[in-house]
This record gives structure tokens, sequence and C-alpha cells, in this order.
């Protein structure tokens, strides 16, 4: 039997979770959600019916899954626990320093509902979350380091298309080299947020911009780029279109531990990705699986990735796993 899926919201993040759904054998797609005109909307998936979001507002028996694709900011604080009551709900909430207070509020709906919320289910977090709890398990009192990129902060392009006079913008988070080589080595640094990473803008001026301000604004803005050192490029529409028009990430998450009399150890994780929102969109949907297999054996309230056994993700059998992937 499928496991019938429902989109919420249908941004970069929903078509990634559509393109997700049509791979996966059992899943079927049973409706997109949205705040927008749902006359306005043309999906991809063909027969299936675009609606408005307000339609999720009593519960529907044709979704097994809700996959919430929101933003961070004000989009999943609220809908999560809203929908939680009612679905068992993924999301990608991805700001740290709250995911504590979003998990105690999805986790008291959820419970409320006898339904299950995980959230926070991407990349990082997600994928780059177990790798640090995986290393730091196995080689504690460690040092854990993350680096992005090369890839398109879509957060940080939102940030500089905001200036007066910006048309268009993307900006390339990158690691430094010899960070990298340093963490790999085993040595242990300490680094500073610009030892660690640069950023890199490529902006399209509004005609007659004042193009010094932008860039001064750009380098100075505090939480984006003032802690780095920042490179701005101004460039044509038509370059922008050519040349930035993916949606390209992917970083790395490296261990460095020691065991025994002082021996060194290096654990890496790595991802390099041609399309960030397609990338978490097909962690969102396995996570999704995992969700209704839990839910279906009685389990509810929230859940992160650490909570999730990898065999619930998979759509293979526990005997298919232990013969080709143990």
């Amino acid at each position: 039997m499928s496991i019938k899926i429902g989109i919420l919201g249908y941004g970069n993040l929903g078509r990634g979770v559509e393109a997700a759904v049509a791979a996966c054998d059992d899943m079927v797609l049973t409706g997109v959600y949205t705040r927008r005109d749902p006359s306005g909307l043309t999906i991809k998936t063909e027969g299936v019916p675009v609606r408005n979001a307000s339609e999720l507002e009593n519960g529907r028996d044709d979704i097994d899954v809700l996959i919430i694709c929101g933003g961070s900011a004000t989009d999943l604080p609220e809908m999560t626990p809203k929908y939680a009551a009612l679905y068992n709900v993924i999301d990608s909430f991805d700001t740290h320093a709250n995911i504590p207070s979003h998990f105690a509020n999805v986790n008291a709906a959820a419970e409320k509902g006898g339904k299950i919320g995980i959230i926070s289910c991407g990349w990082d977090p997600g994928m780059f979350s177990l790798s640090r709890v995986y290393a730091d398990s196995i080689l504690p009192g460690g040092q854990a380091y993350t680096f992005w990129g090369k890839g398109v902060s879509q957060g940080h392009s939102d940030a500089v298309r905001r200036i007066e006079g910006v048309l268009d913008a993307r900006q390339y988070t990158i690691p430094i080299d010899k960070a990298l080589d340093a963490v790999r080595s085993g040595s242990n640094p300490e680094l500073s947020t610009r030892e660690k990473h640069m950023r890199e803008c490529f902006v399209v001026a509004e005609e007659g911009a004042d193009k010094a301000v932008i860039e001064e604004k750009i380098k100075t803005m505090p939480n984006y780029f003032a802690d780095y050192d920042t490179t701005v490029h101004f460039i044509s529409a038509e370059e922008m279109k050519r040349d930035h028009s993916g949606l390209p990430h992917g970083g790395s998450v490296i261990y460095s531990g020691k065991t025994g009399e002082g021996n060194s150890h290096v654990v890496e994780y790595s991802l390099k990705l041609d399309s960030n929102p397609e990338f978490t969109g097909s962690v969102l949907v396995a996570y999704a699986r995992a969700a209704c297999r839990l839910n279906s054996e009685g389990v509810s309230g929230a859940k992160t990735v650490f909570d999730i056994a990898p065999a619930y993700l998979s759509a293979k059998s526990g005997d298919e796993l232990r013969a080709h992937y143990l």
C-alpha cells in the first residue's frame, strides 16, 4: 500500500519533495497545498489536485504524512505545531538555536493528536547532525568542525537582494582550503569564523545605482557578511541567468579525536549537491516513510533524526538491508 503524501508549500523545496516522491515506488502524492490562489499554480505531477491550505485545517483522510515546505523564520514555528495535531508531519526547521523550543511545541501538539512530527530534517540540520553525533559517540572528547559550500546560500542571497539598488543576487559560501587542510591533519586548530569560510557575491544592480555603496552595505552587514572576507562582483542579468541559475551546495563535517595512547582519528562526511532543495526534499521524503511506519506502530510525539533508526528510512526490507548494506 502506498504512503499518501501531501505537500504544503510549493517553492523550491516543495518542488524538490515532489520530485523525490515521484522516484519512490511506495509513495503517492495526493495533494499540493498553497496559501496562494491554487488556480494560478501548475505542478509537475499530472492528476494531483492543488488546493488552498485552508482545506488542511479539519484533517484529511487522503494524507498519511504532510511535508511542510515553509521557511524557518516565520512559517514553520507556526505551521508545524498547528498541523502536527492533525497529521504526521515533517519539516526542515533549521534555526539551530531555536530547535529545542520548536521541538517542545511540536511535541505537545503531536502527542495530543496521536501523531508524529519529525523536525529539522535535511542535511544540516539532518545528515550532518547524525555525523556529528556518531563521531562524538565513538570518539568522545574530540572536536567537530563543519564547513559549508561551495554553494548558494539562499538566505544570504535574499539579504543582498533586499539592499536598495539591487535587482538580483547570488551569494556563495566557500570553505577556505587552508582551514580544511589543518582540520584534516588532525591538529585540532582553533579557527575563527573568518578563517573557516569566505563569501562571494554576484550582484545585478539597477541602472544608475551606486555600486560602491551597495558593496559597502554588503560587506558590513551584521550577522551575514561583517565577520567574513567577502568579494562582490557586479554582473549583468544575462550573466546571472546563464551562470548562476542553479542552487548547488554541500559541505563537510570533519571530526578529530584520539584513542588509547594518543592515536589520532579523523572522521569525515561530505556532500556535493547539484540541487540543495532537491536533496533536502529527498531527505524529507525518507523521513516521511519513517514517520508513517512509526505512527502505525503506535508511536507519537516529536522526533528528530537522532531518534529514527536507519531501517525505518529505507523502502527495502530488513532482509535486503542485511544482505546488501550491512
